[in-house]
């Protein structure tokens, strides 16, 4: 009997080291932007090293991260859409929305230019690509990045026209590169994401330092009133890490070949 007993403490004992790993991660729904950048793998064990928690990190575009948010199927949001994260807040379905970051977004396009786009004017660009039915890739997946070029192409005024050239793909920042680079099309990226970007072809930077460019990015922990699973503590370490001047610092000094991919702004 005595056996029999010391087992069960064992067994719950073990049972309880579990749930103390498993209360110790977190889930992550953020852009893709984030991930196919590079950013998370240099991001993510620094803040494990800090708090000893895991963070699984589910990368699909902003509009897709929110509803998970809204669904309760994540702890934490990381995203690029501020008009999105405000609204989110504002339904209850988060707690707060706190600045992290930000860089820009760039148009790219075929080197030759052949719709004479290049220049500092993202409106003026687009006018070009519609008047001469360029190729132009949309990923079309209401992510942060597709938000922003359909605010872009509004800004035209109503009636104005996309060019037939114009075609969603429903698709992350990496297939919509490798999508323009294959075709010789026009793409919105963020600079991040293209810089990390490897089968560039013949695209290159065509418009860059528009203020209209600039892209914000906020973080949020997922609302436990609406969703009583969510683990609150941890998702709260890492926006109180993520915000601080240490998680700040490695945003800051993440960089490739030399260039910064993200400029923290917390607090800002």
């Amino acid at each position: 009997m005595k056996s029999i007993k010391m087992v069960l403490v064992a067994l719950l004992c073990s049972a309880g080291v579990l749930t103390s790993v498993q209360a110790q991660s977190i889930v992550m729904a953020s852009t893709t932007s984030t991930e196919q950048s590079g950013l998370f793998p240099y991001l993510l064990p620094e803040f494990k090293k800090a708090t000893g928690v895991d963070v699984k990190v589910v990368a699909v575009g902003t509009g897709q991260a929110i509803d998970m948010g809204r669904r309760g199927d994540a702890d934490v949001l990381f995203v690029h859409d501020q008009v999105a994260e405000e609204k989110v807040v504002a339904e209850g379905f988060a707690v707060k929305r706190f600045p992290v970051m930000y860089n820009d977004f760039v148009l790219i396009g075929p080197g030759a230019d052949p719709s004479k786009v290049k220049g500092n004017n993202i409106a003026e660009a687009l006018k070009k690509v519609a008047a001469t039915n360029a190729s132009f890739i949309s990923r079309g997946d209401k992510s942060g990045t597709h938000a922003a070029e359909l605010r872009f192409w509004k800004a035209l005024g109503e009636g104005a026209t996309k060019g037939t050239g114009y075609k969603e793909c429903g698709c992350g920042m990496g297939p919509a590169l490798n999508m323009a680079a294959s075709t010789g099309a026009y793409v919105l990226a963020d600079r991040a994401t293209w810089l990390n970007f490897k089968n560039r072809a013949d695209l290159a930077i065509l418009v860059e330092g528009d203020k209209a460019l600039f892209n914000q990015y906020g973080v949020m922990v997922v609302n436990p009133a609406k969703h009583p699973h969510v683990n609150v503590a941890d998702a709260q370490k890492f926006v109180d890490w993520v915000t601080s001047p240490a998680g700040q610092n490695v945003i800051a000094a993440y960089k490739i070949e030399g260039q910064q991919l993200f400029f923290p702004n917390a607090g800002k």
